[in-house]
């Protein structure tokens, strides 16, 4: 069994995976960008990762280095990717959507020798790396002209050669390839570091749960810097299945159904708002969507009335997956199950065990202390994902404490779930608001909040809103009665530590906040006194 040991090891890589579809499929389409009209084969994307490769060689990147990437969907963002699983070195993809101070956070945890970053963000790449007094060694720009230390992408490849990079090191399936960001409760972020069989496995998980192979054509409409963007056909399981990618840098539902009509879209991906805008657009304008197998929502469950339009105006096949950054999707709906289960996250994946259990205030439950399955107890979320988890944070053993614990991985989520292992998302521990997707931390944007001159006090939440799933509410003790919510709105847009997307849209002044006795803030109550608020007209809106 030695000699199966080290050749698995060592061989069930998701490089290896990808050269193979380079030697068979080596002519067929890898990748499409519609705002170049260029079109990629598989030999030629090798070749273009390739010169990458080279050039990143030259620099001394090695295994383990981290390379940055703060990019919109782009090709630049794959090259990047695929290279740096061939030269192993680490790629991190971080939000574009991140402020000078949040990015600073992720270069101090990272350390990269390359940042690759997009033009639109190079004032915010130049201030963040003066507020961490760090500078990688290499700063390459996309979409953007070099100057001083900064180099364009393309001048940074053009002389390299589009041969395979040479040997340089022994590798295994255990090599961190991939390292991730998702934030804490207090907005730190945590490096989620996946290892080449986690993304193997994830990529098997979109295979089979699709399910999809070399004769498919994806659009993820979500970020790939997203751990659903990167491994709900994106490039990940895309290019492992062999099959073809199309971009698309920013979400638009009239290109999306023009793109899935010229490109033959098989499988399209987006949270439900992004449905929901396709929806209204197909109403619209009727575009041949024959060539579509299936939508692929996630980031918050579909209502029973929403999943009935889809499935009628788009196509039959909905999907709905359930998950967490650092296990990826956990539980999964298919067309099978909607609309009847509908509203929920759906039961567990494949390889996945996912638990409620009883939630206690002095104590985590075990792993087998399960909450009833009787639709209305209330539990945590736990999962076991061993194939998909690399089960630690990088450079954060507190937290890899806190979270995971006996093989399961402790979410904060509340939900119930029913007989059949259905489970039903409540809310969160922790407070978490989902909006368009993206998870917001009210205790982050209170601690900005609380900076400003004229805020005695403040308290964040959200209310509900049919677009974006959920919006931030705040409510402002004033430390100075002529305090607006023009100047507050004004105050976070000119904030370099809180990106664009989580600022209040709601505001209320009021003159003191719920407390408990131990001087915790009552979120709950607060979310709900803003639900009442909002139907009753009283919030002021930005």
């Amino acid at each position: 069994m030695k000699d199966f040991k080290e050749i698995f090891e060592s061989h069930y890589t998701w490089i290896e995976g990808f050269m193979r579809n380079v030697r068979r499929y080596g002519e067929r389409n890898a990748m499409v960008d519609p705002d170049q009209d260029k079109t990629w084969t598989y030999e030629e994307l090798n070749s273009d990762c390739n010169k990458l490769c080279n050039a990143l060689l030259h620099d001394g990147v090695t295994k383990g280095d981290v390379v940055m990437t703060q990019l919109m969907n782009c090709p630049e963002f794959v090259f990047a990717y695929v290279a740096c699983h061939k030269i192993h070195a680490v790629g991190s993809p971080v939000s574009f959507r991140l402020s000078p101070g949040e990015l600073a956070q992720n270069l101090l945890d990272a350390h990269p020798k390359v940042l690759v970053f997009d033009a639109g963000k190079k004032n915010d790449v130049l201030e963040a790396m003066k507020i961490a007094n760090f500078k990688p060694f290499r700063l390459i720009i996309v979409g953007g002209e070099g100057e001083g230390d900064i180099v364009s992408y393309n001048e940074y490849v053009r002389a390299f050669p589009r041969e395979e990079p040479p040997f340089t090191c022994e590798y295994n399936i255990y090599d961190e390839t991939t390292r991730l960001y998702t934030s804490g409760t207090t907005g730190r972020p945590k490096g989620v570091p996946l290892t080449s069989i986690n993304e193997v496995l994830s990529s098997h998980d979109v295979m089979i749960h699709f399910p999809m192979s070399y004769r498919d054509v994806t659009m993820n409409t979500t970020p790939w810097f997203h751990r659903g963007g990167l491994h709900c056909a994106g490039p990940c399981p895309t290019f492992y299945a062999g099959a073809s990618l199309v971009v698309m840098r920013k979400f638009d539902p009239e290109i999306t159904l023009k793109y899935t009509a010229k490109y033959k879209i098989t499988f399209l991906i987006g949270v439900p708002t992004v449905l929901e805008n396709l929806a209204d657009e197909q109403e619209k304008k009727g575009y041949d969507l024959s060539t579509l197998k299936g939508i692929v929502t996630m980031g918050s469950p579909l209502e029973r009335s929403a999943c009935i339009r889809y499935q009628q105006v788009l196509t039959p096949n909905i999907f709905n997956g359930y998950g967490t950054t650092e296990t990826f999707w956990n539980t999964f709906l298919r067309p099978f199950d909607l609309p009847e289960n509908a509203g929920t996250a759906g039961a567990s994946c494949i390889d996945d065990d996912v638990r409620v259990v009883k939630v206690y205030e002095d104590r985590r439950a075990e792993p087998d202390d399960l909450a009833r399955q009787d639709g209305r107890e209330v539990g945590e979320v736990i999962i076991s994902s061993p194939a998909k988890s690399p089960y630690q944070y990088s450079n954060n053993p507190v937290e890899t404490a806190s979270k995971y614990y006996k093989d399961f991985i402790y979410t904060g989520d509340l939900a119930t779930w029913d007989d059949k292992s259905f489970i039903t998302i409540i809310g969160r521990k922790d407070d978490m608001i989902i909006s368009s997707g993206e998870n917001i931390y009210p205790t982050q944007i209170e601690e900005i909040l609380n900076g400003f001159h004229k805020v005695k006090d403040c308290i964040v939440t959200a209310v509900p809103d049919k677009m974006r799933g959920q919006v931030v509410t705040a409510y402002v003790v004033k430390a100075d009665e002529s305090l607006t919510v023009e100047e507050l709105d004004q105050d976070f847009k000119d904030s370099p530590d809180i990106a664009n997307f989580k600022r209040p849209r709601y505001y209320r002044f009021v003159s003191q906040l719920p407390y408990t006795a131990t001087g915790k803030k009552l979120h709950v109550k607060m979310k709900e006194i803003a639900e009442d608020d909002l139907r009753n007209g009283l919030l002021l809106v930005v």
